[in-house]
């Protein structure tokens, strides 16, 4: 088996409508050896597609940049799926389950591959170093140096991690920068504490997990994330209590360090709680102690007795207190009422297919006619000869030959086209990056003090490429 190490820079944070610009792979054996060159990719820009200003002063990459170096999405994301589909591939990277993978899968679907087949194929897993981090900060934090934010906070920033413990990490916010460093960072871990990185790796597939996510027998786990509190480290004693009612993927699970009796209030006020804004909340207000726990995001769970009494200080659990609680869940019915507090969450519906990958997987009468499409010529993307039953697809067909094959495009087509990119571009319901809001965040960026040299040239590229997409689309723009 090999680990392929990666690591994406985008023009935004959200991987529904982000798009990657640059990205960076290394593959290395199960030793953390390099092996093979690495791979460094740009993708080429759309104009209907705002980058994020402040993304672009992170990573220093310009629209004009990517549109220079980098390659049509078809053709970037089609290397990147050959690197990330090689059998026995483990797909891993420093918060990479919640973002870079979110980009890997939006960019197959966006271009008609299946999106989860590479994570699970041929032998192939995915993994994510970051919260191994957490867990060694929080049970075996020797010989690491950990930073804090100014805050007092615990940093797991990949730069902070670096710096602190003179570990290369070539430019941060560089792609292949980035993905060195991450190796190097992961090389520490497997020297200074070989087990628990084993421990770690091992439980990264789904049936490992679901090992210790048993309702039917529920017993207590160690759970480390970063959706966890910062006072107990990241970490807490959990108890799995039911299934979530709709994701199969998914355990519903309560904290044993909290007071269980809150649990007791009906399933409405505990909707309540549980998903109404902090602001909303009567002061004083504890949101109760529920977290999903996703059996396909490599959570990292173990055995609750690596909580020794001095872990235990450590990370502010008292263990008497937990040992009572669990008692008490113990003598409490509660399954059914929790699979109604998670079963009516409702979420705002997406109206443009290229963010809809979430809604259903792909038909298997499809799957030709996607295979289709990513071979495609000219003369095959015309629009009569592909039905997809998927009416994403259908649309996704839209776009991708707008985007890539435009002469293939009837006028009603066209018209079309042309109002959906006007959408993404003037109207925040879109949740794409508007002109307007480009402009407001390059004059707050201006206005903002910096030592930064490089900043007047990215600052004026931008506003450049402001103009050009309000020419191409007939916007006005005050950014002249």
């Amino acid at each position: 088996a090999t680990f392929y190490w990666h690591d994406y820079e985008t023009t935004g944070v959200n991987p529904a409508t982000a798009r990657p610009c640059q990205f960076a792979g290394q593959r290395t054996d199960e030793n953390l050896q390099l092996i093979d060159e690495p791979l460094v990719l740009y993708c080429r820009p759309e104009d209907d597609i705002l980058p994020y200003p402040r993304a672009c002063m992170v990573t220093g990459i310009t629209p004009q940049h990517a549109l220079e170096k980098g390659l049509p999405e078809p053709a970037f994301i089609r290397q990147i799926h050959t690197e990330m589909s090689a059998p026995e591939t483990c797909g891993v990277g420093y918060n990479s389950i919640r973002f870079d993978d979110e980009i890997t899968r939006y960019a197959l679907y966006r271009n008609f591959y299946d999106p989860y087949q590479r994570e699970w194929q041929h032998g192939n897993s995915r993994w994510d170093i970051i919260d191994m981090l957490r867990l060694m900060r929080a049970l075996r934090p020797d010989g690491v140096e950990w930073p804090d934010h100014p805050s007092g906070a615990p940093s797991f920033r990949l730069e902070d991690i670096t710096a602190a413990n003179g570990i290369a990490h070539g430019q941060a916010h560089d792609a292949l920068g980035d993905v060195l460093a991450t190796i190097n960072v992961a090389k520490r871990v497997k020297n200074l504490q070989p087990q628990l990185f084993d421990h770690i790796y091992s439980k990264r597939r789904k049936r490992a997990v679901a090992e210790f996510l048993d309702v039917t027998n529920p017993r207590p786990f160690l759970h480390v994330s970063g959706m966890l509190a910062r006072e107990n480290q990241y970490a807490a004693i959990m108890l799995p209590l039911a299934q979530h009612p709709s994701n199969p993927n998914a355990v519903i699970c309560v904290d044993i360090s909290a007071d269980p009796d809150e649990l007791k209030l009906d399933a409405d006020a505990l909707k309540d709680r549980l998903f109404s804004a902090a602001d909303t909340l009567p002061r004083g207000t504890q949101r109760p102690a529920l977290k999903l726990v996703h059996v396909n995001k490599c959570p990292v769970v173990g055995t609750p007795k690596l909580v020794d009494s001095k872990v235990a200080r450590r990370i502010n659990i008292d263990l008497d207190e937990c040992h009572k609680n669990w008692q008490k869940l113990r003598s409490m019915d509660i399954r059914e009422k929790l699979q109604r507090v998670y079963s009516r969450q409702v979420f705002a519906v997406k109206t443009e297919a290229e963010q809809r990958l979430y809604d259903g997987f792909i038909q298997d009468v499809d799957r030709p006619l996607m295979a289709t499409v990513r071979a495609g010529t000219e003369a095959l993307l015309t629009q009569s000869s592909m039905t997809f039953s998927d009416p994403r697809y259908t649309d996704l067909l839209l776009s991708y030959r707008a985007r890539y094959f435009p002469s293939t495009l009837t006028d009603v087509e066209q018209n079309q086209w042309h109002e959906d990119c006007l959408w993404r571009l003037t109207d925040t319901q879109s949740g794409y990056c508007t002109l307007e809001q480009f402009n407001a965040e390059l004059a707050e960026i201006e206005a903002e003090p910096t030592n930064d040299p490089f900043r007047p040239d990215v600052v004026k590229a931008l506003r450049e490429w402001a103009v050009r997409v309000a020419n191409k689309f007939a916007l006005t723009t005050d950014a002249t």
